[in-house]
């Protein structure tokens, strides 16, 4: 009866799956690994990036909720935007899940989650693992890794390390909230009463659980239109610490707090937790969710492009000589 369960939940990852797929898939869930042709991808000196992230304590909250699809985008969305920061395109995406005891409804909802992310950003979904784990997990409880692997021209790959000049400027683009990060400290501060209650017109749980913004497409746009120095996707660590791993040596970034749009979550969580600015800068996105380094010279253009492509971009920042430090002022 086991394995009769077993082939119907296959069966139906198999259809999720399969409408993520393009013709350079050759595997099944059937085979034990994943096959993705990438021969015919078109690129002279192809270079692979891969990314691996979870979703962190959110899961916790979106558990909670029976907000189950939340899992899967955002699980997607870390690692794709941590594959983006190197001007790569997201070839295919695996993922492992693991829980107390297997839910085949929850699971087809997770999976679900990531399929619709993939789908957007022509990813193929190819696979993964789902391993139940009673003693470690509790019954209703589970837990999730993605697998991105990208590709880009070797010549094309985005390294701030080597391109980042003095004088370059820096662009913020909008988190969609707090985004994946920050929810154990979200967790000691708030009860689940204060969950439920009212915030910006709906329980704060909702807000809380805006999926992780992907930022594939106006990233993509820019890389096909202009030189960009470099990008950092703003996760854990807040913009001090994913801003520093871009820096070269000899150069530092300068960014003033006053022109980021600070999002109203991020003041409520502060106001509520009595918490200091060092605390919220270091712990959380404050409102920015990609950072991209330009060269002066196109900063308007850059800026005009995004516009029009319905972005609300600002400038936050620039790069000065230095010591390879972030100041926050």
């Amino acid at each position: 009866m086991k394995g009769k369960k077993n082939n119907m939940i296959i069966c139906k990852m198999s259809k999720i799956l399969e409408n993520t797929y393009n013709n350079r898939v050759m595997s099944t869930l059937d085979h034990f690994s994943s096959f993705y042709r990438i021969y015919e991808c078109g690129y002279q000196d192809p270079i692979l990036v891969s990314g691996v992230d979870g979703v962190g304590t959110k899961l916790r909250l979106a558990i909670d909720y029976k907000k189950y699809n939340v899992i899967g985008e955002d699980c997607f969305a870390m690692c794709a935007n941590d594959v983006l920061c190197h001007g790569a395109i997201p070839l295919f995406f695996l993922d492992y899940l693991a829980c107390g005891k297997l839910d085949s409804i929850i699971v087809e909802k997770i999976i679900q989650g990531i399929a619709i992310s993939c789908k957007k950003t022509n990813t193929c979904l190819i696979g993964g693992e789902t391993a139940e784990m009673p003693g470690i997990y509790k019954e209703n409880d589970y837990d999730i890794a993605g697998f991105c692997v990208g590709i880009v021209e070797k010549n094309h790959l985005v390294d701030g390390k080597k391109l980042i000049e003095e004088g370059d400027i820096l662009i913020g683009l909008p988190s969609s909230g707090v985004h994946s990060n920050g929810f154990s400290v979200i967790r000691n501060i708030f009860s689940t009463e204060d969950f439920v209650k009212s915030f910006q017109g709906e329980p704060f749980y909702k807000t809380l659980l805006i999926p992780t913004r992907i930022y594939h497409f106006p990233i993509h746009i820019l890389l096909k239109e202009f030189v960009i120095h470099g990008l950092a996707h703003i996760t854990g660590g807040g913009i001090l610490d994913n801003l520093y791993r871009i820096i070269p040596e000899g150069l530092s970034a300068v960014v003033k707090k006053e022109k980021i749009p600070i999002q109203p979550v991020f003041n409520y969580i502060q106001k509520t937790g009595n918490l200091s600015e060092d605390e919220m800068w270091k712990t959380f996105n404050m409102g920015v969710g990609m950072i991209i380094a330009i060269s002066f010279e196109k900063k308007n253009s850059i800026l005009k492009r995004l516009h029009i492509l319905g972005e609300k971009p600002f400038i936050l920042g620039n790069i000065v000589k230095g010591n390879k430090r972030v100041f926050l002022k």
